[in-house]
């Protein structure tokens, strides 16, 4: 069962990243949008668990960094929100 759920968190991430990418080519989503880096976040987490199973370090790691940037984005994206509001 453990297996199969990795499975699908790599199947899942994959689908999201893949969506990310044609919202934001379609010109449905922003690249500074937080829907946007939620579903790279989200993805590349999946990505994250598939690939530590397996033993992939690349993309382990490439994706690692994915989720940084997304992280990173996001916190960018608050603070700008904040001085907004404040």
């Amino acid at each position: 069962m453990t297996a199969l759920m990795i499975e699908i968190a790599g199947w899942i991430g994959g689908g999201l990243i893949l969506l990310s990418y044609v919202l934001v080519s379609s010109g449905r989503l922003e690249g500074r949008s937080v829907p946007y880096q939620l579903l790279n976040l989200v993805g590349s987490l999946g990505f994250v668990i598939n690939a530590a199973w397996h033993g992939a370090m690349p993309p382990m790691v490439l994706n690692i960094i994915w989720c940084a940037i997304a992280i990173g984005t996001l916190t960018m994206l608050a603070r700008r929100r904040g001085r907004a509001r404040g």
